[in-house]
């Protein structure tokens, strides 16, 4: 069973991980769930991460602009939350998703300008 399927499951998700070790946020890796290309790096806080169990949507929290963001919110590439997983620290969450067009701000299907096939 994924985090997704059960409240009290993302609730222990989010009590799992430890934002203190940098300062409040932790790396995000997010992979197309079916593919198993990893498209792009981000940060989530607390906040974050609970708007993003919530919504389905993934959220980051931007350290240029200091507030959350949606991916997807001005370009419409959003990407749908499948599945979450922390690591064996609890310091890095690993994110499948289902991509709907690029993923990175360049118009790349991968901020590394993969291909995503």
């Amino acid at each position: 069973m994924d985090y997704l399927e059960a409240k009290p499951q993302a609730d222990t998700l989010l009590m799992k991980i430890d934002f203190k070790k940098c300062n409040g946020l932790v790396p995000a890796i997010i992979q197309d769930a079916e593919t198993k290309n990893v498209l792009m790096l981000g940060y989530m806080n607390e906040e974050s991460l609970a708007k993003t169990l919530e919504t389905k949507k993934v959220t980051f929290w931007s350290r240029s602009r200091n507030t959350l963001w949606t991916k997807g919110e001005t370009s419409g590439n959003f990407l749908d939350l499948v599945d979450i997983k922390v690591d064996c620290d609890n310091d890095t969450l690993l994110l499948k998703v289902h991509p709907h067009g690029p993923t990175c701000h360049t118009g790349t299907d991968t901020c590394w300008g993969e291909e995503n096939k």
